[in-house]
């Protein structure tokens, strides 16, 4: 089986989905698959700040990777491009991008543009994914508006739906009315076959542009605190990863929970000369997935990074950070801290294809 060689077009692989689908574990996943193959591959992250802890985990695993900052790639088009002409210069035979969570419309704003350049790239089907558990809580009566509406409208425009995290959900359902695989990044259950669908099947990319109403977007972003957060940590004495990040995070997890302010995604990425941690969550109070060198001897010099996505006040999520991080016992300098609302998207272009067939 091939999926091409160097000397032809570059494919654009992009991975969508709600903030904590796993898209970064599974680009990674299929990276490791490729690459055994002899297939060169990259990947491009995007976020409304800088400071990405899945930046410094996939450059840990040794993927080649780019970040689009500032705003999705539906405002950043041009900045998506040129990522992809840079990288296009290192032979990429597969390049994955990976928008940001709280995104939809990239049909019409990434797709549409796309298609007018077939002749220099092949495209493949746009994949969204969808925890089970987000799923099931989003599509709920009690569900919270903002986020429901999004997760619904990334569902929407999605070429293939799939279920992530089968490891943690063996018997998750799927989604009503929608034909959905199922992946685990963790095990690789499902990973392979979904490569043999998009590189290898007959789905067409970017068949469905949303009908969206672009001021009810805007308020369902605007509902979101994004924080990022660096450091360096010289702690009292020696401490491994875990417990350099583990006590801030218990303690910023419980900080968050008792004023009301809901998680949607939490990551911590810790880096030092013994060794580097990422942990992650997605919820308040949800036992954190861990990664990395969990066996790490203890160092006295930790560079730190932390990206939360929370529904809530930013002014309200900065301040109770701020507090968290003044407990860290030891020694905190070269702090960076950034907290807002995403500003209203406006695509860079637009160009839409078929009408939405939802109702």
């Amino acid at each position: 089986m091939s999926f091409g060689s160097r000397l032809q077009r570059p494919w654009i692989v992009l991975v969508g989905g709600f903030l904590g689908s796993g898209k970064t574990s599974l680009i990674l996943a299929a990276v490791s698959l490729l690459e055994q193959r002899g297939l060169r591959c990259a990947m491009i992250l995007d976020d409304q700040s800088d400071e990405l802890v899945d930046t410094r985990h996939a450059e840990r695993q040794g993927v080649l990777s780019r970040e689009v900052t500032g705003g999705c790639f539906c405002c950043l088009y041009s900045g998506l491009m040129s990522v992809i002409e840079e990288l296009r210069t290192w032979s990429p035979d597969v390049i994955f991008a990976e928008p940001v969570g709280s995104c939809t419309d990239i049909s019409a704003t990434v797709f549409g543009p796309l298609r007018e350049q077939f002749d220099r790239y092949r495209v493949a089907p746009f994949t969204v994914l969808a925890d089970p558990a987000r799923a099931a809580a989003l599509r709920s009566e009690d569900a919270d508006s903002d986020l429901a509406f999004l997760f619904q409208k990334q569902l929407q425009e999605a070429d293939l739906v799939c279920m992530s995290k089968a490891d943690l959900y063996p018997d998750a359902a799927g989604i009503s009315g929608l034909e959905a695989r199922f992946l685990s990044a963790k095990t690789g259950q499902g990973v392979q076959e979904w490569l043999d669908e998009i590189l290898l099947g007959s789905v067409e990319a970017g068949r469905t542009t949303l009908e969206i109403d672009y001021a009810r977007y805007a308020r369902a972003e605007a509902a979101l605190a994004w924080l990022n957060l660096s450091f360096v940590l010289e702690p009292a004495s020696p401490l491994s990863p875990a417990l350099a990040v583990g006590p801030f995070l218990d303690r910023m997890d419980e900080a968050l929970t008792a004023a009301g302010i809901h998680i949607v995604h939490l990551k911590f990425f810790d880096s030092s000369a013994t060794g580097w941690l990422k942990a992650a969550m997605c919820a308040n109070r949800e036992e954190p997935r861990v990664e990395g060198n969990l066996d790490a001897s203890p160092a006295d010099r930790h560079e730190v990074l932390v990206n939360l996505r929370a529904k809530g006040s930013p002014t309200l999520v900065r301040k109770i950070v701020e507090e968290q991080l003044r407990q860290v016992e030891g020694r905190t300098f070269g702090v960076r801290l950034e907290c807002f609302s995403p500003a209203p998207p406006k695509p860079d272009r637009r160009v839409p294809r078929a009408r939405l067939r939802w109702a």
